[in-house]
């Protein structure tokens, strides 16, 4: 029973089994996106919170520690530049549309024109100096996945969806690769957790 190898692949199957199921559909990502109260300024900077993670596929550290100064023109649209993730690994992230809007509601309000991009936000709606913590990113997508009757999802599970929701649009696995800062194909994979699609199958696009 001991051969090698062997005891060890039945808990790292079981946590991926567990792990894939973490990952939202398109509608459930817009009912998510809709929890926040946008009309405050908590509710704005909450959205942008969701919307990094789910639109631009980021670590929540990342997300915490970034800078106005990534926020950039590149190529005649706007991204996160040379963000650096795991393994220093440097990528530039492209920016949505809709994601930027949010980001420049979030600033207009909070009067945010350099440093951090997320702060925290006092009961009173005054927007502090300080950064937000890795903690406080994790709760406000757990909060708002509650509220969307989810419950225990993480920052990482957005980051999840994104990439899921870029390969059901037909997204190319190398750019989803260079999107989450993989350092390969496999890893990537892995990540997609690629289930075979039966319904919408490869090759019925043939064109023969």
């Amino acid at each position: 029973m001991g051969g090698s190898g062997q005891p060890d692949r039945h808990p790292q199957h079981h946590q991926k089994g567990t792990r894939l199921g973490n990952w939202l559909t398109r509608e459930q990502a817009k009912e998510l996106l809709a929890v926040p109260d946008r009309s405050t300024l908590k509710g704005k900077r909450d959205y942008v919170i969701l919307a990094l993670l789910v639109g631009c596929a980021l670590r929540r550290n990342e997300l915490a520690e970034l800078d106005v100064e990534t926020i950039q023109q590149r190529e005649g649209r706007w991204v996160l530049a040379d963000l650096e993730g795991k393994g220093r690994r440097i990528r530039t992230v492209a920016i949505p549309i809709w994601v930027k809007q949010g980001i420049d509601a979030w600033r207009t309000a909070a009067g945010i024109e350099d440093g951090r991009l997320l702060r925290s936000v006092s009961k009173s709606g005054k927007v502090n100096r300080d950064t937000l913590s890795d903690w406080a990113v994790w709760s406000v997508v757990e909060q708002s996945s509650k509220q969307i009757g989810i419950e225990h999802f993480g920052a990482h599970d957005l980051r999840r969806t994104c990439a899921k929701l870029c390969r059901k649009n037909g997204g190319d696995l190398e750019q989803i690769k260079f999107l989450l800062g993989h350092s390969s194909i496999q890893t990537t994979e892995r990540y997609l957790g690629s289930e075979q699609d039966i319904e919408i199958a490869v090759n019925d696009n043939l064109g023969l």
